[in-house]
């Protein structure tokens, strides 16, 4: 998990206390402080030390000087886990009870899967769930839908850390850090699935401003060249992926919150 300055204490503390209530808990937590935090989260973050430490959970802070964006401050932390199965978290969300025990029993018997995924349930207010976001589930739809959008959600990921580190990792490409390590892995070979359960309740923040503006569609080309350049995508598929994006990020705020409500109903 990874925290910056911006983050509301009581969002990160519902977040930890989801990773602390699983029914399968972890052995480790890794909280990346992507920068310096406010004397309010770093109280919270002693608290949920404290706590997990008393029930045997090892939990490792790792203080960047300097806000780094989420690819580094992520990569920093995947670098610092000692377990074979590493799951994200988003430091806003609240992981259902049994995601683990879903995620790890769904990865075990599946050995040639290296990330496994599942739904999310939307929300702005918790407790009053907007939408769920479904996604393809096998590996073969996944390859095909991963060309155009991207395949997983990244706050329900569980992946093989051997698999992930020799991929490269996570990298810098503000937005877009997971769909940029899953479409290298696919052009690599590994299999990536999702499972048929909300494993997470996400906050729901403003898609229509934060993913749009030409900046935003700039580093989306970005991405689809590396696909390309991978032989991940063809020639045409390249070109569909870049029409694709530069309908989404390039129309007006108000018309893109529109089509995002369409996709994400769509999965």
């Amino acid at each position: 998990m990874s925290v910056y300055i911006k983050e509301k204490t009581e969002f990160l503390e519902r977040a930890l206390e989801s990773i602390y209530n699983q029914t399968l808990k972890p052995k480790e937590v890794i909280l990346v402080k992507d920068g310096l935090l406010t004397e309010e989260l770093e109280t919270i973050i002693s608290k949920e030390i404290r706590k997990f430490n008393e029930s045997n959970i090892d939990f490792t802070c790792i203080q960047l000087e300097k806000n780094m964006g989420l690819g580094t401050a992520l990569q920093t932390g995947l670098e610092k886990c000692y377990c074979d199965y590493i799951a994200r978290m988003d430091s806003d969300d609240i992981a259902v009870s049994d995601r683990f025990e879903k995620q790890v029993n769904y990865i075990k018997k599946n050995p040639q899967i290296s990330v496994v995924g599942g739904y999310i349930n939307e929300f702005i207010e918790e407790g009053k769930i907007i939408r769920t976001k479904t996604m393809p589930l096998k590996y073969k739809e996944l390859y095909k839908y991963g060309k155009y959008r991207n395949p997983l959600n990244h706050m329900t990921v569980l992946f093989r850390k051997k698999d992930v580190i020799d991929s490269g990792g996570y990298q810098p490409m503000k937005g877009l850090e997971d769909y940029y390590l899953w479409s290298r892995m696919l052009a690599k070979g590994y299999k990536i699935s999702n499972i048929d359960k909300v494993l997470v309740n996400a906050r729901l923040g403003d898609f229509s401003n934060r993913r749009g503006g030409i900046g935003y569609f700039l580093t989306y080309v970005k991405l689809r060249k590396t696909q390309n350049k991978l032989h991940y995508t063809n020639i045409l598929e390249f070109i569909i992926g870049v029409m694709f994006t530069a309908v989404i990020t390039l129309a007006p705020n108000s018309i893109r919150g529109g089509l995002y409500k369409v996709l994400r109903k769509s999965g």
